[in-house]
């Protein structure tokens, strides 16, 4: 059974105008198995499964399930065939329950009965270790619980083949292993299962085979136990690459911005940050680990004047001028001018901070446009500019004159970050930099946020990797609903010490 193809495909290719996403890839996946697919970002990952699942219809290249051809023109066809995708940003209905989402645009054979669909879906969680309350709301769910109803989902219309992007990505420690211990039930049970991960820890500990694709191309599967990590990133990347993010210590640490005991409230007047008191000091990283939409992107919003604050302080210490600014009296021009950048990474890249339409060169000069002294603005600066963040952060485009929306996500973000770094600022906030990247990619990045670091920058870092967290900053903050739940030193932090703070509610010391 478990060498038996589940779906294999045989030279699958594809292209959008004269460029190649896929081109002539050949891959399998077997019967109780877990395949993790590796690639750089614009390698056709995703490209790929969406083919599988139907969202894009190969231009050649056939397609089997269990050694029989078939047509996947849409998603439906895909369900037909029992492929099921869950994306990495969940399609759920807030106001509905589980189990309504579960069974949301399903045709019932027979009169629809909630009851028994309610029954399913209980039992479906216990046959594979799933923690899930049926009646529950989707408003009212954890991110975890959020996934585990898009798994149901797929398992409820009867997939055995499921493909899933990014699955870890806001998970702690604690919900990464119930979510691998599920899966593994699943391949027990002759699922077959596709990972799509840039974690590659991850992978050496789940998958039995890894696939790896570069530049749009097949380089080949190998057996997970007979490969390793380092061997993993040159098939990648097509050459060696370190992985290790060489930590400084911290070189003359003076306080830079200094938090007292700031809260915020939205607009419905939740408080969406608790008395939060702490310090990022210059030449150190100092970490943000927590839950996604625990108050991380808050908190750096409030200090880049961006988000109102109810009460507290934010003091900047002016390397320049000697002075304590305090930044709730300023606007956020008046901030970025000061040397506080906030380079925020958020799901729709090009809706906040780049404009698509416009080349990488004219989104340069949108941070320096004000500056311009006469009629006609100076396009060389920020040209020159593009050009070098294009060649140090490896920009894969034709040319500076490229519109950014022809970039792919991976690239966009390089652009979005390095114009940041660029400023030379002196407190240098950098929000989920590297998500959605991959490993060469990300040790760019790393690599760039320890150049700051050295040079005597205060840089404040949200992941969603507690590994790279762990190894990369000098301290790590953890915040839970709002509240500093505790600070720890990066060096000595255990992984699952941080899971459980991210969990915890309440202030912490």
């Amino acid at each position: 059974m478990k060498n038996t193809p589940a779906i294999e495909l045989r030279g699958i290719s594809k292209s959008f105008g004269n460029v190649y996403a896929n081109k002539n890839i050949n891959l399998s996946v077997n019967r109780g198995e877990i395949l993790s697919v590796l690639g750089e970002n614009g390698s056709g990952k995703t490209t790929l499964m969406n083919m599988i699942s139907g969202i894009y219809y190969p231009d050649e290249g056939r397609i089997f399930i269990d050694g029989k051809e078939v047509i996947i023109r849409s998603p439906k066809d895909a369900f037909d065939n029992k492929i099921g995708m869950i994306h990495q940003h969940f399609k759920l209905v807030d106001v509905f329950t589980a189990t309504e989402n579960i069974i949301l645009g399903l045709k019932e054979e027979s009169r629809f009965d909630l009851k028994r669909s309610i029954s399913k879906v209980k039992a479906i969680g216990e046959k594979y270790g799933f923690d899930i309350d049926p009646l529950k709301k989707i408003c009212d769910m954890s991110v975890s619980e959020k996934q585990t109803v898009e798994i149901i989902k797929v398992l409820y219309r009867g997939a055995d083949i499921l493909i899933l992007d990014e699955p870890t990505a806001v998970l702690t420690p604690q919900e990464t292993q119930k979510l691998f211990a599920v899966l593994r039930k699943m391949k027990e049970d002759g699922k077959s299962i596709i990972i799509i991960t840039h974690k590659l820890h991850e992978v050496m500990s789940l998958s039995d085979r890894v696939a790896v694709l570069r530049k749009g191309e097949y380089v080949g599967t190998v057996t997970t136990a007979e490969t390793t990590e380092s061997q993993l990133t040159e098939m990648m990347v097509g050459k060696k690459i370190s992985l290790n993010i060489e930590r400084g210590e911290p070189r003359d640490p003076q306080d830079r911005l200094v938090i007292e005991n700031l809260s915020c409230v939205d607009r419905s007047g939740v408080k969406i940050l608790n008395n939060i008191s702490f310090t990022a000091r210059s030449g150190e990283i100092l970490g943000i680990a927590g839950i996604a939409g625990s108050g991380q992107r808050e908190l750096l919003e409030a200090v880049a004047g961006l988000q109102h604050t109810q009460s507290g302080n934010i003091l900047y210490n002016d390397p320049k001028t000697g002075k304590t600014e305090n930044l709730r009296d300023k606007t956020p021009l008046q901030i970025r001018d000061l040397g506080v950048r906030l380079s925020f990474v958020p799901e729709d890249r090009l809706g906040m901070g780049l404009v698509g339409s416009m080349d990488i060169v004219d989104n340069m000069m949108l941070r320096s446009y004000r500056s311009g002294k006469s009629l006609f603005l100076e396009r060389k600066p920020p040209k020159n500019l593009a050009d070098r963040i294009i060649k140090d952060l490896e920009v894969v485009t034709p040319s500076s004159a490229t519109p950014v929306k022809r970039l792919s996500g991976g690239n966009v973000q390089k652009v979005l970050v390095g114009r940041e770094i660029s400023a030379s600022p002196s407190v240098l906030m950098a929000a989920y930099p590297v998500r959605g990247l991959d490993i060469n990619s990300s040790y760019i990045i790393y690599n760039l946020l320890n150049r700051q670091k050295e040079n005597g920058v205060a840089v404040i870092f949200v992941g969603e990797d507690l590994d790279v967290l762990i190894e990369l900053c000098d301290r790590i903050m953890v915040i839970s609903s709002g509240s500093i739940t505790g600070i720890v030193d990066g060096r000595t932090a255990a992984k699952e010490e941080i899971g459980l703070l991210m969990t915890k509610h309440g202030e912490g010391n």
